[in-house]
């Protein structure tokens, strides 16, 4: 009863075990939510099935009435319910009169109830999930105005958006920014203006329409994150096979000079040390027990100094650069807030879609396919914390999509039910057939066009 609109496919095997793992969860408990409610009503479930399965199937087990499944399409899941027109199309059962544990012979109300059950279980998992990460993990937030440094803007276009490195994050649209790890976001969803601070001085800036629409461009160009805290480049740690090593650099030093230009930030250091080439002779200050010393390096390969440099946010916290506050809640507490957490991210996702519905936004570049999708997910490390963030938002745009009004979606059938409740009078079911087809011949249409973007750049 759900197609996933937006399923990506990652590249690397981690990323496939984790998208296929969250997939699989958000699967089996949306179609419980329609399983368990048929059930209620004394419907008969004659498939419920963890992926599609034309032609063949993984697995499958017949218990009772119903057969339980693995299917080889990894495109969402479904059940059959008897006596419903629905993904299996299945025409014959339809000819027949109806049978009191069919579908079709059930109250409107009773019908809509098992329609909303699939996004109902979705809504609760979403909250359940994020109640769970705020007790086990907490809730992490950087206070804009604790940005010593303000923020480094990792990506030239937003100069062209009137940004500076440095200028500190305040305010969108006139709703104030209090958590910097917010900041990104409400940058995807502005409609008008940002307001920020610049030596001290409140400045505001108007953006373009098109500005998510540039952004999600830029982002599938490049690697790493668009905006960032600007940190000092303070040295961690000195391998000894380094050039940095030959010359003296030492723990603890902070680089604050290449020959005579500026690279106490990181921001300032990539871009200078991006116009050297292998074999270049620079002197490096760098400021130790609070003095300058000044070290010769030849660079080595790919025009590498050779260190590590200091990175976690608690280590920049202990030194001032920002504060990294995390807050663990209790049982009792973490479950309205995890209520909340849900809302935030619904009116979010909402904000978005909002926008890909506009073209002048450029917004509909960032629709993404399977491989958007799986690089959501850590190709390094398997970060349960980000998994279970990633599994909860994907939960929230789960229940969003389908309560979409198209046909072969939870919303289409929603929609055609509230129409008899309202009306007193069902559709008619050879038109029920022909709008499920069409239905799924927009979904698929929406998913070639979100994997082709995501391959082919066709939004571009």
């Amino acid at each position: 009863m759900n197609i996933f609109l937006a399923i990506h496919w990652p590249s690397v095997g981690l990323q496939v075990a984790q998208l296929l793992l969250s997939l699989s969860i958000l699967v089996i408990l949306h179609e419980f939510g329609h399983y368990i409610t048929a059930r209620w009503f004394k419907c008969r479930v004659e498939k419920f099935y963890l992926f599609f399965d034309p032609w063949f199937s993984v697995f499958k087990k017949k218990v009772g009435d119903t057969e339980y499944g693995i299917g080889w399409l990894p495109l969402g899941g479904y059940v059959k319910i008897s006596g419903m027109i629905d993904e299996s199309m299945d025409k014959e059962q339809l000819k027949k009169p109806a049978e009191q544990w069919e579908f079709r012979s059930k109250p409107a109300w009773q019908r809509l109830i098992i329609m909303l059950g699939g996004v109902t279980v979705n809504v609760i998992l979403a909250f359940l999930i994020y109640s769970m990460i705020l007790m086990v993990w907490g809730e992490k937030k950087i206070p804009s105005d604790s940005l010593k440094y303000g923020i480094a803007f990792n990506d030239p276009i937003f100069k062209d958006f009137g940004f500076q490195q440095g200028d500190k994050l305040i305010a969108v649209d006139g709703e104030p920014v209090s958590d910097y790890l917010t900041s990104l976001k409400k940058l995807l969803v502005v409609d008008k203006e940002v307001t920020i601070i610049r030596e001290e001085k409140q400045m505001t800036l108007q953006m373009p329409v098109h500005l998510i629409g540039t952004l999600v461009e830029k982002r599938r160009k490049s690697e790493g994150p668009m905006i960032s805290p600007r940190i000092p480049v303070i040295v961690q740690s000195v391998p000894d096979s380094t050039a940095a090593f030959t010359a003296g650099l030492q723990k603890g030093d902070e680089l604050m000079y290449i020959d005579s230009t500026p690279v106490q930030f990181h921001d300032q250091f990539q871009s200078e040390i991006s116009k050297h080439k292998k074999g270049d002779k620079i002197t490096l200050t760098v400021k130790r027990n609070n003095e300058d010393v000044q070290l010769p390096i030849t660079l080595s390969h790919d025009a590498a100094i050779g260190f590590n440099m200091l990175a976690g946010h608690e280590q920049f916290d202990s030194l001032g650069v920002y504060s990294y506050v995390t807050r663990k809640y209790g049982f009792l507490e973490a479950f309205p807030a995890g209520v909340r957490k849900s809302g935030q991210e619904l009116v979010f996702y909402i904000d978005q879609f909002k926008k890909i519905l506009s073209p002048e936004t450029g917004a509909y570049k960032g629709v993404g396919g399977f491989k958007a999708m799986g690089s959501v997910f850590s190709g390094t490390s398997w970060d349960w914390e980000h998994f279970w963030n990633m599994t909860a938002f994907f939960s929230i745009i789960l229940a969003f999509m389908n309560l979409l009004p198209i046909p072969a979606l939870d919303g289409g059938h929603v929609m055609f039910t509230l129409y008899e409740m309202i009306t007193k009078r069902k559709p008619n079911e050879k038109f029920l057939e022909y709008a499920q087809i069409a239905g799924m011949i927009i979904l698929l249409g929406l998913m070639l066009y979100a994997n082709g973007n995501d391959w082919f750049g066709w939004g571009k």
